[in-house]
């Protein structure tokens, strides 16, 4: 045993007495250090990154409806976050924010600082969307935000946006919501540079902008139905005679242009809530609602699918590869009638999640859109499927009743009295308002491309 203890000898000699008690506390410090960091529960080994500690640090909240809402941290079935993070992290770095959240599923929250802009600082507000300046009262609808569950989105950054799409041209495609979608998506980029006007149809309906300092030019293209229709109404919905649709033929006044767009945003779907007479190969197959014409009653699903099935072959098959968002239906909020019978909508806050889950024909129409969607994207082979991307704000939309311009489309509309009689407005919507979450969805969509 005394052997074994040889090389130690020398410091039994006098003269290194000191240096044998200061090797001795060293060492006893370094034992006494190194058994406080294992015991200490709120101490992380080296070997974690502090990206990584933050990530396993971040709770998980109970919603308090039964349903656990979870971030973006690893969890196990519990709902629990997981304790055991691994000494290097390459998966949490590979998933992508995409892939970890989906952006339509959330709920609307408080927003104390309002909207980017107002009806003040935007002149590119339309009247029946300019709410505050016709006079409506409350103000409430300006202070809520979009919130994904499990993950936030960053606002609308004008900036930003406006580098990306330096020296491109965009294209909105639709009808007067996509109108209402265009002047958000204006007054947001006009905070960071103002557009020229350099074009606009008899009716202003189709127009275009341009951004000199960025080269960047922004088209709205009137197509109501996306197919070719003969329209024989007014502004006020007056018509002379019955829309007439091909269902076999795209609307030329979009498709002649489509190759000169690098972005595209498309939707539609709300004419086809009209009475309309259908046209296949230049025969007349049936109507919808056309009472006393002796023609077969074909609904509505027939001529919605063949429309979007037109509309995506024609995407997915074209030489031209934009990037094309489709945005889906859009869910109006009418009570107690429709648009030409007294239907209202007076509603001061968002619906909760669960309270109002739209109507029959709400289903109807998103559920072919969501069909014929997934049919065009499924295409083996096809290059262009994979730059169609879908803007699914039906859910948000449908939360947001108190959003819509209502009675106050016109100008002070109970000015002759509270018991005046005014028609509302429960589709379009009021500006600042739920439409320009659509544009920080849309900003995301690109970022992530």
């Amino acid at each position: 045993m005394g052997s074994k203890w040889e090389p130690w000898n020398g410091f039994h000699r006098k003269s290194n007495h000191i240096l044998v008690k200061l090797f001795a506390s060293v060492l006893l410090v370094g034992i006494s250090f190194r058994l406080f960091f294992s015991d200490s529960s709120g101490l992380v080994p080296v070997s974690w990154s502090t990206e990584a500690v933050e990530r396993a640090a971040v709770p998980v909240a109970d919603v308090g409806d039964g349903e656990i809402r979870k971030d973006s941290s690893s969890t196990d079935n519990t709902g629990n976050v997981d304790a055991s993070i691994p000494e290097t992290t390459p998966d949490i770095e590979e998933v992508s924010q995409e892939e970890k959240c989906d952006l339509f599923n959330g709920e609307w929250i408080p927003n104390p600082s309002g909207p980017a802009y107002t009806n003040e600082s935007c002149k590119f507000i339309e009247a029946p969307q300019n709410c505050m300046t016709n006079g409506r009262p409350d103000r409430g609808y300006l202070y809520w935000r979009w919130k994904p569950y499990g993950c936030d989105i960053p606002l609308f950054n004008a900036k930003t946006f406006l580098d990306v799409v330096r020296n491109k041209s965009w294209a909105l495609i639709g009808d007067s919501i996509l109108r209402n979608h265009v002047q958000s998506l204006i007054c947001l980029l006009s905070k960071a540079e103002e557009p020229v006007e350099v074009y606009h149809d008899d009716d202003y309906k189709s127009r275009r902008w341009h951004f000199p300092s960025h080269n960047f030019t922004l088209s709205l293209i009137w197509a109501p139905f996306l197919i070719r229709a003969d329209i024989f109404e007014n502004d006020d919905g007056e018509s002379k005679s019955e829309l007439e649709l091909h269902l076999d033929m795209l609307d030329t006044k979009w498709t002649n242009q489509y190759n000169s767009f690098d972005y595209i945003v498309i939707s539609g779907g709300q004419w086809f809530l009209k009475t309309a007479i259908y046209w296949e190969k230049n025969t007349v197959i049936g109507c919808h609602y056309c009472t006393g014409k002796n023609l077969t009653e074909v609904g509505l699903e027939y001529p919605y699918r063949k429309a979007l099935h037109l509309l995506f072959s024609f995407i997915t098959s074209s030489i031209h590869k934009p990037l094309v968002i489709y945005r889906t239906w859009t869910p109006d909020h009418f009570e107690n009638g429709e648009w030409f019978n007294g239907g209202t909508c007076n509603r001061t806050v968002p619906y909760k999640k669960g309270e109002f889950n739209g109507k029959d024909v709400d289903h109807l129409m998103r559920r072919i859109e969501l069909e014929e969607f997934e049919k065009a994207t499924a295409l083996n082979g096809s290059e262009n499927s994979s730059r169609l991307k879908l803007l699914d704000t039906y859910h948000l939309s449908l939360l947001r009743p108190d959003g819509h311009s209502g009675p106050y489309r016109t100008y002070r509309p109970f000015d002759s009295g509270k018991n005046s009689t005014v028609q509302n407005d429960c589709l379009h919507w009021c500006l600042p308002g739920p439409v320009d979450t659509w544009n920080d969805l849309i900003m995301q969509l690109l970022l992530n491309e």
